[in-house]
Order: C-alpha cells, then structure tokens, then sequence
C-alpha cells in the first residue's frame, strides 16, 4: 500500500526539544539496510524484530504504538492502542524507558505523564497536520476574545496548547466527557472541527470550534464510500469521527480506531468498509482473519489506501537506532509541562 495524496511540508516540532539529535551516532549495525538496493527482507526484519526486543530487555525500555504504525512496528511494539489507550499506559509503566512510535504529541504526552523516565520518539519529524493546525499563541487570542469559556482540546495538539487548555480529550472519550460538563457551559473546542461538530449535534451543545483538521481524515469523499457502498450492499461502513459530516453521514458505525476494531471483533462476520487512516487494517485483519475489510481509498484515487506520511516515518531501523542511542529523546520545558499535564490528568480521571 503506497502513500497517496499531496505530502505538505514536514511538521515542526514547537516546544519540545530532542537531546542528542545533534550529536553523531555510533557506526550503524551491520544489520540496518541503508541502502535503498537493500530492502528489508523477511528475514533480515525478523532479526531486527529480535535485536529491538533484546535491547527493550536489556535497557528496561517499552515500545507504545499507535494503530496508525506500519505493521511491522505494531507487531514489534509491546502496547498498541489509540491515543486513550497509549496515555493510560504511559501513566502506567514502570519502565526506564518509553519509546512512542506514533506522532510527536504522543511522545509529548507520554512526556508529560512520565517525566522521570526517558521518553524517546524515532523520527523527529513525524509531525501531526491537526496539533500544527491549533498554535499556542492563536489559542491564547483566541481564549482572550471568549472570556468564561471552558477550553477543551483534542489530544492532536503541542504541549504548549495542552497548557492553555482546561480538558483534554480523545476520540474515544470527547463525548461522554463532554456529557458530564453542565448543559450550558461554555465550550471552546479545537482542534479538529468535524470530531466537535459531531459532539455538538450528539449532546446538543453549541461549543465554539476552532477550524482545524486533519489532513488524512480530509481526504475521505463521501461520493467514493457511496460507490463502495453500493458495490458491496451487505458491507458495513466505518468511519472515524475526524471525518466530515458528509462521510459520517454514510457510516453505520461512527467512533474511534479503538471503537471500530472492537466492533468488528464482536461482529466478525460482515464485511466492512473502513474510512480512517489505513494502519488499523493490520490490527484488525490481526484479531479477525476471517473478515473481508476494504479501506476506502482518498479522494482522486480508484483504489489503494489513504495512508499518514507521518506515521510512515516510524521504521525498524529508526526504532533500533533510537533505542541503542537513546535518542532523540523528549524534553517539555518545565513550565510548559507544568500546566500541560493537569488537562490530560483530568481526562483521565474523567475517563
């Protein structure tokens, strides 16, 4: 499955800084392909596979992947979950070291949750098109213009967004957090505009939404899931809440990527199409092999998957060189971290 649609420039990283980046690494094992004419083989990833595991041992060290993740990194990693379940480990492990695959706000929130252990990411720029979408300085306007409104952010944002924030949430928990907020309280949710409008005609509320998205969950056409539709008729269609309303509109199950697979873990039968991003394919052709699941292809293309970039930019290679340097490590200034964590604590305790 390729990478389709336009790549935008890469993420900057905002207020994290990576130890060790700059400093020359120790000559690469023998075992690392660099060389594109060199492609990872069955065999030479299995041996990877087994070297990242051997130094986790060694070094005390837990590898957290997002269901986004190549299938390799998941089927290396010792925890895999959406953003709910990654956070709830991170608070969790007693590791020395957390080495999150996913996206820079990931490692940002282990960071925060955990910052006495070392937090390590392997590829500092897998950056998020959503958390870029929301700055601290244009939420602090923005806050300034609203007084007396209640700041609800999704996890897709940078520590320092976190720090202005009151709630923090996942697509997994925004609505029934939401839910647990009195009925006319003041909401300002942001970033993603369509998981907010969705909560807003759930609940009834009229939060104020910051008009952000995400880049990948943009690319879903409600015109090709309706062909797909009508092409398998006994199919049922997922779709992730970052979408728009239009393809929400067509889903008969609406949720997170943790939401989707254990549906279809309950229902094992049916054939599903399934519009988020193409990595959670792995986890659930994992859990239910028998099962017919068909991604729906971005907006432009006949067939393929719509895939994160990003994400893509976690590799074996990378995850072992990370682990053996312990670089690039995470580090969340301290005043940042210090008013960051309490909204991500107070999803969790609302959780």
């Amino acid at each position: 499955m390729g990478v389709t649609g336009r790549i935008g420039p890469i993420s900057k990283i905002g207020p994290i800084s990576l130890i060790g980046l700059m400093t020359p690494s120790p000559p690469s094992s023998p075992r690392l392909p660099h060389n594109p004419k060199n492609p990872i083989t069955q065999n030479n990833m299995s041996q990877l596979q087994q070297d990242i595991r051997q130094l986790c041992q060694k070094k005390d060290a837990v590898i957290m992947a997002h269901y986004y993740t190549r299938p390799e990194i998941q089927d290396t990693a010792d925890f895999i979950g959406d953003s709910l379940a990654l956070a709830r480990r991170a608070a969790e492990t007693s590791a020395k070291i957390i080495v999150m695959c996913g996206v820079h706000f990931m490692a940002e929130t282990c960071k925060l949750l955990c910052p006495d252990r070392t937090v390590l990411c392997p590829d500092p720029a897998a950056g998020c098109s959503l958390a870029d979408s929301c700055k601290a300085d244009d939420l602090r306007k923005f806050k300034a213009e609203h007084p007396g409104h209640t700041v609800i952010s999704y996890v897709n944002t940078t520590a320092a967004v976190k720090a202005l924030t009151d709630i923090v949430v996942t697509s997994g928990n925004a609505e029934r957090i939401v839910r647990q907020l009195p009925q006319d309280e003041k909401i300002i949710f942001g970033p993603d505009q369509n998981l907010g409008r969705y909560i807003n005609e759930a609940t009834g509320r009229n939060m104020l939404l910051w008009q952000g998205g995400c880049h990948v969950h943009a690319r879903f056409n409600a015109g090709v899931i309706a062909r797909m539709k009508a092409q398998h008729p006994d199919a049922i269609t997922m779709a992730h809440l970052e979408c728009s309303a239009e393809v929400l509109a067509l889903a008969d199950v609406k949720g997170s990527t943790a939401v989707m697979l254990k549906y279809a873990q309950e229902h094992p039968s049916a054939t599903y199409i399934v519009a988020t991003e193409a990595g959670i394919l792995h986890e659930m052709r994992r859990h239910c092999p028998q099962t017919t699941f068909l991604p729906v292809p971005p907006e432009g293309a006949d067939a393929g998957c719509n895939e994160c970039e990003y994400m893509r930019l976690n590799t074996l290679e990378k995850l072992y060189r990370c682990l053996r340097d312990e670089s690039p490590a995470i580090e969340v200034p301290e005043d940042i971290a210090r008013e960051a964590v309490k909204p991500i604590r107070r999803m969790l305790e609302m959780s």
